[in-house]
């Protein structure tokens, strides 16, 4: 057995960042940006008013001040002329600031009669104007790699970018395995069960921007495996899910091996996922999961969401390892790390399951994090720091 930090390494290895490609702006959302881009464009790119007001000269605003309105300014429709002394323009918020005005007075501030207005409350410092380019300026620079939240999104538009280059969704097969799995929504005979990790990475590797496909569920023989395998052509990263352990009807790795997979690893010092086998097949990277359930959505956290981040040129790809007291008591730690259901208490203390099993799916689903205990690591009492990191 390796330690997870060396399986991880050896995973990291198989993997490289892909390459880039073009998709419109509408369409990069939560996608990580693979070039630098840059503005074309000032924002704003004149000064603008910030406020409902009256445009008038710097130099003339105090407090009953008169002066006469000679127009309006509205945004996307601009006053043509120049302001003059004892001059106003009527401007509205996003409204470009007219020549030789340099001072928005708010409408709350002013009383008007016909044509004349007067500040009537006191003007206060700010000038209530935005100035060109006060959020960006022409040619400044979106930095990558950074995954495109949708604040992202909204700069990239106000900066006058249409298209993004974006890194290449990475393509993974998944191959759940088994005599005893069906899909959801059969019936399973007495002595079938659900094929559930399936669905559960799926949806992890999806959030983090994969493109995933569900291959048909290989059944436990030689012939049926090799088909399943033959359905990955094309594909960045082969999950298998089950059959990678010792036992006689465990033949995802002889599988693998015939059709040439290069073993990197197999078996890490954790629990749970011990039985974990990865290697290279052709341009593809094959990760064979363990069966039980927490136990492959476990590596999936641990190690194919790393995977995933790399291959999409991310900055950081493993996920912080964070520190908080603990609320129960624990005994010593075996030869293994474990990787521990808990839930981060309202009072900030880490709180494990009593129940650890590595099949217990409806446990997993309340845990929002893992606790992480090292190999061997002592008797641990209450208010003890440990480790832990989110799900």
């Amino acid at each position: 057995m390796i330690s997870v930090s060396d399986a991880l390494s050896h995973l990291l290895n198989l993997v490289s960042p892909l390459e880039a490609e073009m998709v419109p702006l509408a369409k990069a959302s939560s996608r990580v940006l693979a070039r630098d881009v840059t503005a074309r464009r000032d924002q704003p790119p004149f000064s603008a008013s910030a406020m409902d007001g009256y445009a008038v000269k710097g130099a003339e605003v105090e407090l009953h001040a008169m002066f006469k309105v000679i127009g309006e300014a509205a945004a996307g429709h601009r006053f043509d002329g120049v302001v003059g002394a004892g001059q106003a323009v009527r401007i509205f918020t996003g409204a470009p600031i007219p020549e030789g005005a340099g001072f928005v007075v708010i409408q709350e501030d002013v009383t008007r009669k016909g044509d004349l207005i007067t500040i009537t409350g006191e003007p206060g410092d700010g000038d209530n104007i935005r100035p060109r380019g006060g959020d960006f300026f022409d040619g400044e620079t979106v930095s990558a790699p950074c995954r495109l939240s949708p604040s992202d999104i909204a700069l990239l538009a106000a900066m006058n970018i249409a298209e993004v280059p974006v890194t290449r969704r990475p393509e993974i097969a998944l191959i759940s395995t088994g005599d005893e799995l069906v899909m959801p929504g059969s019936t399973p005979g007495p002595d079938q069960i659900i094929a559930s990790n399936t669905f559960g990475l799926k949806a992890l590797l999806e959030g983090l921007g994969a493109h995933v496909r569900i291959l048909p569920i290989a059944n436990d023989t030689l012939g049926s495996l090799k088909t399943a395998f033959s359905l990955t052509e094309g594909v960045d990263l082969v999950v298998t899910i089950g059959g990678a352990s010792v036992g006689d009807h465990d033949l995802v790795a002889d599988v693998a091996e015939s059709l040439g997979m290069e073993r990197s690893f197999y078996k890490v010092a954790m629990r749970p996922g011990k039985p974990l086998m990865a290697g290279r097949m052709g341009r593809a990277a094959m990760v064979g999961l363990p069966g039980n359930p927490v136990s492959a959505m476990v590596c999936g956290h641990i190690f194919l969401a790393p995977m995933i981040k790399k291959m999409l040129g991310e900055a950081h790809i493993q996920p912080a390892l964070l520190s908080a007291p603990l609320a129960t008591p624990l005994g010593p730690n075996g030869p293994r790390e474990h990787y521990m259901r808990a839930v981060l208490k309202q009072d900030g203390q880490i709180q494990p399951f009593d129940r650890q099993d590595s099949s217990l799916l409806s446990v997993l689903a309340q845990a929002d994090v893992l606790l992480v205990r090292p190999p061997h690591d002592k008797i641990r009492s209450i208010g003890d720091t440990v480790h832990y990191l989110r799900l």
